[in-house]
C-alpha cells in the first residue's frame, strides 16, 4: 500500500507522522529516477529555482526556501544561504542535474516543475530540507515525493537545523502581510460547499481545501476537526487587499490540496 493512500485513510492527528515513521523503518529516501532529462545548470537563482544552460527556469518540487531581497522586501533570514547551498550541490554534481517534471508541469510564471537529482542519484530538494534550508510543500498534484521530502524535513526540525533553530510557527492572530507561513490556530467550524471543505479558524483565519482537492482527503477526518488545533503551512491571501473581503469573513486566507499541509496538534 502506498504512503499516499495510507495519508488519506489515517487519522488526521497522526498523518503528518505516520508516513516518516513507516519510510524511516525501510531507511527509504526520495529515489533516485530511472527516467528523467538530464540538463546543465548555469546558476542557483535562490534556494529553491534553477536557471538552466538553455534558458529555461526550474521550480523545484517540494520545497520553499527562504526568499532572497527583492520587489523592495529584505531578504529573509537563511535565503542566502539556501541559495549558496544549492549551488554548491550543483557544482558538486558537474553542474548537471536529472530533471523528473511534476504531474503539472510549469506554474503560473512559466517555469518548469521538477524534482532535480545529482550524479549520484541523490534528490536535491531533500538534501535541502534535511539541513533546514527550506519547508516541505506538498502541492497537489505534484505530490509523489512528498513523504520521503516530509521525512527530510522532520529531521532537521528534530535536530533544530536551520529554519527550525527557532519555531517559526506563528499564531493566526499575529499576520500582518501575505506569503507563505506556518500558522497555529484552532478550528471554529467546519464548513462545506461548492467551493470546497472551509476550516473557519478562531481569529482572522480560514483554511480552504478547493473542491477539485477534497478527494486527496478524508473528508470525514476533515468535518471533525472542531475545536482541534492544527498547524497549518502554506501561502496566506490577503482578502483586504484583494478587495473580496465580505463582512464577517476571515481576512487571511490559505488554501491546501494535500493532507502534509496540515498537522493536528495534542
Amino acid at each position: 500500500m502506498g504512503c499516499r493512500v495510507l495519508l488519506k485513510k489515517a487519522s488526521l492527528v497522526g498523518a503528518f507522522f505516520v508516513s516518516a515513521i513507516w519510510l524511516g523503518a525501510a531507511g527509504a529516501t526520495c529515489m533516485a529516477p530511472s527516467a528523467g532529462q538530464e540538463v546543465r545548470v548555469e546558476r542557483a537563482v535562490d534556494g529553491d529555482t534553477l536557471k538552466l544552460a538553455d534558458g529555461r527556469s526550474v521550480r523545484l518540487i517540494g520545497v520553499n526556501a527562504p526568499e532572497l531581497a527583492h520587489h523592495g522586501r529584505p531578504a529573509e533570514p537563511l535565503g542566502q544561504k539556501a541559495q549558496q547551498r544549492l549551488a554548491e550541490l550543483v557544482r558538486q554534481s558537474e553542474q548537471r542535474v536529472r530533471l523528473v517534471s511534476g504531474r503539472q508541469a510549469r506554474d503560473h510564471y512559466g517555469r518548469v516543475l521538477a524534482h532535480a537529482f545529482d550524479a549520484r542519484g541523490r534528490n536535491l530538494e531533500e538534501q535541502l530540507l534535511a539541513e533546514g534550508l527550506g519547508f516541505m510543500v506538498a502541492l497537489a498534484p505534484n505530490v509523489a515525493l512528498a513523504d520521503c521530502q516530509a521525512q527530510a524535513e522532520q529531521q532537521a526540525r528534530a535536530a533544530r537545523l536551520g529554519v527550525w533553530q527557532r519555531s517559526p510557527v506563528r499564531a493566526a492572530d499575529d499576520l500582518s502581510q501575505g506569503g507563505f507561513s506556518l500558522l497555529r490556530a484552532r478550528v471554529e467550524r467546519v464548513e462545506r460547499n461548492r467551493g470546497g471543505i472551509w476550516l473557519e479558524m478562531v481569529g482572522p483565519l480560514v483554511v480552504q481545501v478547493p473542491g477539485k482537492h477534497v478527494k486527496n482527503f478524508s473528508v470525514d477526518e476533515l468535518e471533525a476537526l472542531t475545536g482541534r488545533e492544527l498547524e497549518v503551512r502554506g501561502w496566506v491571501i490577503d482578502r483586504a487587499r484583494r478587495g473580496g473581503l465580505k463582512p464577517n469573513q476571515a481576512r487571511w486566507l490559505l488554501q491546501v490540496s494535500h493532507p502534509r499541509m496540515l498537522e493536528v496538534k495534542p
